[in-house]
């Protein structure tokens, strides 16, 4: 998604780009496809939906781990920061995604689209900016996130979300992804924040957790109410598509609270940090 020029090897370009957009498209039907019938379940009228939508955030894979628990009680500092390395890594960048989900929404979608966007975006400030305040945190602690040193389900998760938001094909599966977050989110990062404030780490750092554990409870609740009631009440087909999309981003999401969780007892074992990017048992 990187800004780019244009060159004289464009067609080249768009040949290697097809090549790694059918191998996407084929990860994301793996993964579609796996979870689909835990889709099902959400078959039914407008409100039925809804309520499925909601209970996610206590049934959806990967709610309630234990990983989180153990971040706020029990990890050394250098175990958070690992953990914080790591979804720094994966982190796809909530306002790109919006921005490139939101095209050719129908006007109230659209529209909360914006206002998420423009919460995310700081209000036209650029300390403000939630991505900003992720990199604060980063530099603070002297964090050094690289795709070679994060583990592969981490990656996953980023490429999944990216593919979700820049395949029109996905569109609606895309709005369920960034609609789930908004809804699982607060419950995990409160653990982390209050992880991170145990070990002593400022309230500027801490900042992006601090927030996102109170304003995305308003996020997802303005998420449901304008984009996923409308679009399901104006097209029920679409509702199997969002069901899939929240469902795609939660076991992506488990799948990285079971590594991390794995690498991170392990590491107590063994009495050091963990090797990033290989398992430890």
């Amino acid at each position: 998604m990187a800004p780019g020029l244009p060159s004289s090897d464009w067609e080249d370009d768009l040949h290697r780009e097809h090549s790694h957009r059918v191998a996407e498209g084929r990860d994301l039907e793996t993964l579609r496809l796996a979870v689909a019938p835990l889709g099902f379940e959400s078959a039914g009228d407008t409100d039925h939906f809804v309520r499925w939508f909601e209970n996610l955030a206590v049934v959806g894979p990967g709610q309630g781990h234990p990983l989180f628990a153990w971040l706020a009680e029990k990890a050394d500092l250098a175990q958070m920061r690992w953990f914080l390395t790591q979804e720094a890594s994966g982190e796809a960048g909530f306002e790109d995604l919006l921005a490139y989900a939101q095209v050719k929404l129908p006007a109230r979608a659209k529209l909360e689209c914006a206002r998420n966007f423009w919460d995310e975006m700081g209000h036209g400030k650029q300390g403000a900016m939630h991505s900003q305040m992720l990199d604060n945190m980063v530099n603070e602690l002297g964090l050094q996130p690289a795709v070679a040193t994060t583990v592969w389900e981490s990656l996953a998760l980023a490429n999944t979300m990216v593919g979700l938001a820049t395949t029109r094909r996905y569109a609606y599966h895309a709005l369920g992804a960034l609609g789930v977050i908004e809804l699982t989110a607060p419950a995990r990062v409160k653990q982390v924040a209050a992880g991170m404030r145990r070990l002593g780490l400022s309230g500027h750092t801490r900042a992006y957790f601090d927030l996102h554990a109170a304003l995305d409870i308003s996020h997802a609740r303005a998420w449901i109410r304008e984009v996923i009631r409308p679009l399901v009440e104006a097209n029920p087909a679409c509702a199997q598509a969002l069901a899939e999309g929240a469902l795609m981003r939660l076991r992506c999401g488990e799948r990285c609270f079971e590594r991390y969780f794995e690498d991170l007892r392990c590491d107590k074992q063994a009495g050091h940090a963990p090797a990033v990017g290989l398992a430890l048992c």
